[in-house]
């Protein structure tokens, strides 16, 4: 009898497409070998599941109650197999706040940072301020739980107030200094360094246009131009950061290399498996086709994760 998969997708983030774009294209992988469904977590979708009685959940959701522990937790409490990072894991790594701060008491480098949250009563005016004497523009702005860079934006003194303006229903906005330089991601596999794979967009940074849209036209440069030993110190930063955060299964971390140093921008607990995504495209460069790659990723799979 085939193995049951059953791959969670959709949900209610802003991310909702992209993880039907990575569902489909796990599908197609494994629908010959393996018993599959995608199923879109709505009202009773517990009943669902038990219905479906899977060996495995592959969770293929991104953003808010994807990768912030919320469905892992209700995945724990049913007992029910799945992929990718834990409750404690994916709630440490979907809020930069939390990340940063485990980043920083692990010696690990990271762009300085800011908190504004919403219920501050001060105005935008001491808010500009404020940033332009701790960090002096240009800084990057973002919601502290959001992924795919959503809501993401880089900043300079005149058109500062306006973006910040957009994130204005936000709980918490992180603000960190912007660092230029060059975008360097990192893939983990369990316990192993996978590799390494350089960005240049077309665009002014990574944002969610250059990572799921063919028309961006964002380079991806493999193998990465370093030195070996600085190709090694990357990957090690990356797999420390996976190793303190509790991370299990696949992890992609995001970098700025800037004068000879890695900053260390974010780990991404599900990263995307479409066609454009990072994570494969490292896979194969290092002999395992994404095939191999979404099974091992589903053997990989367990409770108390």
């Amino acid at each position: 009898m085939k193995k049951k998969i059953l791959i969670l997708a959709g949900g209610y983030s802003k991310e909702r497409e992209i993880s039907f774009q990575t569902a489909k294209a796990v599908y197609n992988q494994i629908k010959k070998d393996y018993n599959c469904k995608i199923l879109d977590p709505k009202n009773g979708f517990i009943k669902e599941i038990k219905k479906f009685k899977p060996h495995v959940l592959f969770n293929a959701l991104h953003g808010r109650y994807g990768e912030d522990g919320y469905i892992q937790l209700i995945l724990e409490s049913e007992k029910i197999k799945y992929t990718h990072s834990g409750v404690e894991a994916s709630s440490i790594c979907i809020n930069k706040l939390i990340s940063k701060e485990l980043f920083v008491r692990n010696q690990i480098l990271t762009p300085k940072y800011l908190i504004i949250r919403g219920n501050i009563k001060t105005t935008l005016k001491n808010i500009h301020k404020y940033v332009k004497k701790k960090l002096q523009f240009p800084v990057v702005i973002k919601p502290t739980n959001e992924g795919s860079s959503v809501g993401v934006y880089i900043c300079n003194e005149s058109n500062f107030k306006n973006n910040f303006n957009k994130l204005s229903n936000e709980k918490e906005i992180l603000i960190e200094k912007y660092i230029p330089g060059r975008e360097i991601q990192v893939a983990i596999m369990g316990k192993k360094k996978l590799g390494t794979i350089e960005l240049v967009p077309k665009r002014k940074f990574y944002d969610y246009k250059a990572k799921y849209d063919k028309n961006a036209k964002t380079k991806h440069i493999l193998p990465v131009n370093l030195p070996a030993k600085k190709i090694e110190e990357v990957e090690n930063i990356a797999l420390k950061a996976h190793k303190i955060t509790g991370c299990k299964g696949v992890t992609r971390s995001d970098f700025r290399f800037y004068k000879n140093k890695f900053y260390l921008l974010e780990v991404n607990t599900q990263p995307g498996m479409t066609k454009l995504s990072l994570v494969p495209e490292i896979a194969k460069y290092k002999g395992i086709n994404f095939y191999n790659l979404i099974k091992w990723i589903i053997n990989d799979a367990s409770i108390n994760r």
